[in-house]
This record gives structure tokens, sequence and C-alpha cells, in this order.
């Protein structure tokens, strides 16, 4: 398995020839962050297991690499993190005050990525749906959104937005 690039790289390529600030500390945090397996994304699974509706984890060949997808149905589910991917409107997206920069380059590239990663998908014939951290922690909020893109009556899963 591929190690991980450190924080302090990832810092230079985005940030450029202006003065890293970030500490050890900082740099061993953002290691520990999860890329799957985080709580808003076992609460979808929970939810969607008890529907009875099928998915797969390890999608690592569709693009964007969704967190729970369906090759057969041609459904993917991305559960973003709203400080991570930005989420438009939402407080927990935020902007830290140290090294500005380098995390607005960092956030713009997320939000670029997640762009592309849907496109392509939807491209290939799949409905996608991106679940938001905040829905998560209201379980209505989860349920109303999950059901909409699953309900029978829609004509084509995931043709609303966000």
């Amino acid at each position: 398995m591929p190690q991980r690039q450190s924080f302090r790289k990832l810092e230079k390529r985005l940030v450029g020839d202006a003065v890293p600030r970030t500490t050890a500390e900082t740099s061993a945090r953002m290691v520990r962050v999860r890329r799957a397996g985080t709580a808003p994304e076992m609460q979808v699974r929970h939810y969607l297991s008890g529907l009875g509706i099928r998915y797969r984890t390890k999608n690592r060949d569709l693009p964007g690499s969704p967190d729970l997808a369906n090759r057969s149905k041609k459904w993917a589910v991305f559960v973003n993190g709203c400080f991570w991917h930005q989420h438009e409107g939402c407080k927990a997206a935020t902007i830290p005050k140290t090294n500005k920069g380098f995390w607005r380059a960092k956030f713009a590239a997320n939000v670029s990525r997640d762009a592309r990663a849907r496109a392509l998908l939807e491209e290939k014939g799949f409905a996608v749906k991106t679940l938001w951290e905040c829905q998560t922690h209201d379980f209505a909020a989860t349920r109303k959104a999950v059901g909409r893109f699953f309900s029978p009556s829609s004509t084509r899963r995931g043709s609303q937005k966000r």
C-alpha cells in the first residue's frame, strides 16, 4: 500500500514558495484524518442497509472513489465532510486562520475534484448523490435526502442537485 503524502509536502505543493507554517503537531493531526469509515458515512450505510439497499464500499476504480456505489444499478453516493469539501452555506465550512493561502488552494482543489468526479460518473451513466456531514446530524434530514434519491417514483434517480 503506498504511503500517504505528508501534510508538509502537500502544503509545499499547494502554496509554492510561500513560507509554510505547519507545525509537526498539525501535520501529525492531519495525517490521522480518515478517508473512509467516518461517523457520517457509517450512519448513511446503516440507514441504507436497513432499507435493504445493496452497495459496495470499495470503489477506488470509479471516478472520485464514491463512498457507496452499486455498479449494476448505476448509482453512487458521496458522504462529504462540510469542512473538507466546503459545503456552501454551512457554518462548518470555515477557512482556518493560519495558512489561509494553503487552505484556500486546498479547498478549491477539493471542490474542483468533486465536480470532475461527479461529471465523469454521470458520463458513465451513474446517478450521483452528495450527502453532507451536517445532514447526517439530523436523522430526519438524512432520511429525507436519501429517500428522495432512492424513491421508486423518481424518473431518474439522482436528478436533483445536491
